[in-house]
């Protein structure tokens, strides 16, 4: 299967009609000038220079609500995907949007412009969250846009953040349960950073808001992540793409970052599930387990803690080996026992 490759475009803030507490669209993107019609075709080209196997590329409109903004600019970044998408030169179009920003007539035009999948940034379901959060849409426009989308033949996907403003692991379940009643085609999870020149810088240093701690978020997400993976939903993404202004010395003043948080966040699952197939098993050999590759990777852990942590609380050596499976499975060597199991069997 070959690999997406992701043209990225950026229209920051652009469209937005009010600023989220969270939100600063220069910071997390690293864009802040305005659009240039011209520069998209070269940073188009440039991308396209870049891929080798160029069978599966997608042209993404990221940052601000694309279907909220000026119509003309709308319609003319759109002709331009269009344009490289007829001649075989992309694959696919996504957009990123607010929920309160889809109607039929949006649809019927992003139609004409074969836009393949549209992202909703809904956040959260709470409707207590999505006030103090300031999002400015309620949580029933979230039903009626996600099942539109739908309805007109786009993939849907879903943006859930965690530890937001009047959040907690309930209501981030219940967000992620509300979801999968939706059936989207794909998922992003986002935990809360408090960025530079925010609503929620503000009331971090008032001590009115105080962020997750990078163990919290990944506990938190884990059960998140679990309810998704058990359901077949599709998570594309797990934490923000580390940039320039998204990194320790950058724009963040507190909050869960972590560069390679997805993997954090699949290391605990994998080691709850170990833990729990071991518990009260009498172990008198030594333990392989064969994985995927990047299941290897999350067992181990970083710098090896993983598989330390397991060696001492089963209290035999492990041996870790790659083989051809795929991530939800797990095989298991030890006390002349050969079993495999699947990961979700477990959760």
């Amino acid at each position: 299967m070959s690999k997406k490759n992701i043209i990225p475009i950026f229209v920051p803030h652009n469209g937005c009609p009010n600023d989220c507490v969270f939100c600063n669209q220069t910071k997390i993107t690293g864009q802040g000038k305005e659009i240039n019609l011209g520069e998209i075709k070269d940073t188009i080209d440039e991308y396209l220079s870049y891929f080798k196997d160029k069978s599966d590329v997608e042209l993404a409109f990221y940052g601000g609500s694309f279907t909220a903004i000026d119509f003309n600019l709308q319609n003319s970044l759109l002709d331009i995907a269009r344009e490289y998408k007829n001649k075989g030169l992309i694959k696919e179009i996504r957009m990123s949007t607010r929920p309160d920003a889809i109607d039929e007539n949006i649809l019927l035009n992003l139609k004409k412009y074969l836009v393949d999948t549209i992202e909703l940034g809904v956040q959260s379901l709470d409707s207590g969250v999505l006030k103090l959060s300031n999002r400015g849409h309620n949580v029933d426009c979230v039903y009626t846009s996600s099942n539109l989308i739908k309805e007109y033949g786009f993939n849907l996907g879903l943006q859930q953040m965690i530890g937001l403003p009047g959040d907690n692991i309930e209501k981030s379940i219940f967000t992620a349960e509300e979801f999968i009643k939706l059936n989207p085609h794909c998922v992003r999870i986002y935990p809360t950073l408090v960025i530079k020149d925010t609503k929620l810088e503000d009331d971090y240093y008032k001590g009115l808001y105080d962020s997750l701690s990078i163990d919290d978020a990944v506990n938190n997400i884990k059960e998140v992540l679990k309810l998704y993976i058990k359901n077949d939903i599709n998570v594309i993404r797990v934490g923000l793409q580390p940039t320039e202004e998204i990194n320790y010395d950058g724009s963040i003043v507190s909050g869960p970052f972590h560069p390679a948080f997805r993997q954090l966040v699949e290391s605990e699952i994998i080691m709850d599930v170990i833990k729990k197939y071991f518990n009260n098993k009498k172990i008198d050999t030594e333990i392989i387990i064969k994985s995927s590759g990047k299941n290897i990777s999350n067992i181990a852990g970083q710098k090896g803690r993983n598989k330390s942590e397991l060696q001492k609380k089963l209290g035999q050596n492990i041996k870790l080996k790659q083989g051809e499976f795929d991530n939800f499975t797990l095989e298991f060597l030890y006390n002349d026992i050969d079993e495999k199991i699947n990961i979700k069997n477990y959760f």
